[in-house]
């Protein structure tokens, strides 16, 4: 699953996306609202953590813009203010959910989490799929109840499948969001890590359809 941070302060920035990495999400990072306006315009995000107050262009004129132009990734917003009228109107300019600083991360990498699976139509934190159930909130994959270790990559082709079960994936949707921006998206890893997955998974899992992507069975 794929994340844009959009945070001016260097240090808050650094903390959040390492946090985020950790937590197993590719991250894209920009620091204004310049160029956060721009990567939120052309690339697919499964979720945005945006502040409100940005250089350049404020977040809240950024986050109009997007829901303007119809895109409907997941925001949520992040400022220093706490009046209640500043957050109404984040809410009303399109933010999913709203966080005040300071913050706990924890509580952060929950929120998003949140955000993600609503988005996707799953209310609960464990996504089910047959013998396979991945928890949002660990990272932790197993089968039949035995663990099962994933690599980054894998773990994140694999979360964005469960996401969208029964849904054919193409495996250039699925390049767009395991990698961030400037990773090196080789045009054969994404089988690569698919092949690896199913060598790890019970074998009708992820279901290749010719000439289209992928397809999860929920109950295979």
């Amino acid at each position: 699953m794929r994340v844009l941070l959009v945070e001016d302060e260097p240090v808050l920035n650094r903390q959040i996306d390492m946090a985020l990495q950790a937590a197993g999400y590719a991250v894209d990072v920009a620091t204004n609202g310049r160029d956060a306006q721009l990567l939120g315009d052309i690339e697919a995000f499964d979720a945005v953590v945006l502040d409100l107050g940005l250089p350049q262009v404020d977040g809240l004129s950024v986050l109009r813009h997007w829901r303007t132009k119809g895109r409907s990734m997941p925001v949520l917003v992040l400022t220093a203010r706490d009046q209640w009228h500043e957050k109404v109107e984040g809410i009303d300019a399109g933010a999913d959910d709203y966080l005040t600083k300071p913050f706990h991360t924890q509580e952060l990498l929950a929120r998003l989490r949140g955000l993600i699976r609503r988005a996707s139509g799953h209310a609960s934190p464990l996504l089910v799929a047959g013998p396979v159930t991945l928890d949002t909130r660990t990272g932790q994959v197993t089968v039949s109840g035995e663990p099962v270790t994933l690599t980054g990559h894998e773990y994140r082709v694999l979360a964005y499948l469960m996401h969208h079960p029964g849904a054919v994936v193409s495996r250039a949707e699925l390049n767009e969001h395991v990698y961030a921006q400037d990773a090196d998206r080789e045009s054969n890893t994404i089988e690569v890590f698919i092949n690896r997955l199913r060598k790890k998974l019970p074998p009708p899992l992820i279901e290749t359809i010719r000439g289209m992507g992928y397809r999860l069975h929920a109950t295979p």
